[in-house]
């Protein structure tokens, strides 16, 4: 493995919150039904999945109550193929959160019920990040991470460093949690401090304009023309390359819901060249959570396997928008099976 990111043999290690979602319907049936379905998830153990599913060697590190429930997830993912060894077990519980089905990760349809959590509980100096990574060649993590108090930004601080120094390929999703960063802290206040560390960043215009201050042209919404977009996505990878000098790649996402019809479309930026994927187009799905992660572990999956950008981008656009026809948060399309759906 080799090429633009210079990867190392060795396994990827996603770092995040595992949550179990609560999934109740609209109309309140759950009540009549005595049924409330639920997934195991988290943005971060949803890449995690997703590689070990496509045969890349998968780490996790999240933390966890010790008892019996965490021990039956854990069984649960290591019969993913997920390597738990990382996982940290500690004071608190297990974090939550309601989302109606079928819904965005916004609005009212979220509810979060995570304070006290083992993973919120984290501090600097809990974990020997040194010994964790020492077969880890690829580190992943998400700006939901430091959104949820400064002790855990400050520990998304620590094993940045600590795998840095490693010389250790650094990602980060960009996604943004309007419920969170709630302790008087804002993104821009956090985020531009971990993303130097970071050799690929994945998120889109918007989300690049709010944590890192990339500016965005004003009322770009307005126009709905997607070459007005591109021009975005690339000034935006542009400017966070010349911002970040260890950055290498940026990909951007853009996903357009209308009452009718979902677009969706994606970019990559490297090695001096943009390029854009194939437009995706559906007026059914089944469910809107887990689309971003999916399309980050095929960015990862192609980098890791030292694909070209194209092949990157094509393969990890087709696994995002197949994850809008998959009931749970995490994809269960093989790598063959996104090969099929490509455009």
């Amino acid at each position: 493995m080799s090429g633009i990111l210079n990867i190392q043999p060795g396994k990827v290690l996603s770092f995040g919150e595992l949550l179990l979602r609560i999934t109740p319907d609209a109309g309140g049936e759950w009540l009549n039904n005595n049924q409330l379905p639920f997934y195991v998830g988290g943005a971060e153990l949803n890449v995690a999945t997703a590689l070990a599913l496509w045969d890349v060697p998968s780490k996790y590190f999240t933390a966890l109550p010790d008892n019996g429930l965490s021990a039956q997830i854990i069984t649960h993912l290591q019969n993913k193929n997920i390597d738990t060894s990382p996982v940290f077990y500690g004071d608190g519980r297990l974090g939550l959160y309601f989302l109606t089905k079928g819904q965005d990760l916004k609005h009212n349809a979220l509810i979060y019920d995570r304070a006290g959590s083992a993973f919120s509980n984290l501090k600097p100096g809990m974990v020997d990040w040194d010994e964790l990574l020492q077969d880890v060649s690829w580190f992943h993590f998400s700006a939901i991470c430091p959104a949820i108090n400064q002790h855990v930004a400050d520990v998304c601080m620590e094993v940045l460093e600590a795998a840095s120094k490693k010389g250790i390929v650094i990602s980060v999703d960009l996604n943004y949690r309007s419920k969170l960063w709630k302790y008087g802290k804002i993104p821009l206040e956090i985020m531009p401090g971990l993303v130097k560390y970071c050799d690929l960043v994945m998120g889109n215009v918007w989300a690049a304009e709010m944590m890192l201050g990339v500016d965005v042209v004003p009322d770009i919404h307005e126009s709905g023309q997607k070459s007005i977009y591109l021009k975005e996505a690339l000034k935006s990878s542009e400017d966070i390359m010349s911002q970040y000098p260890k950055c290498k790649a940026v990909a951007n996402t853009f996903r357009f819901d209308s009452s009718a019809d979902i677009n969706y479309y994606t970019t990559l930026y490297t090695s001096g060249e943009f390029y854009s994927s194939k437009e995706y187009q559906t007026n059914e799905i089944a469910d809107k959570v887990g689309s971003g992660d999916c399309f980050m572990a095929g960015i990862i999956y192609g980098f890791y396997n030292s694909l070209d950008p194209v092949e990157i981008l094509e393969f990890a656009t087709a696994a995002a928008f197949a994850q809008l026809f998959v009931n749970s948060d995490a994809t269960d399309k093989t790598v063959d099976e996104i090969k099929k759906l490509i455009k």
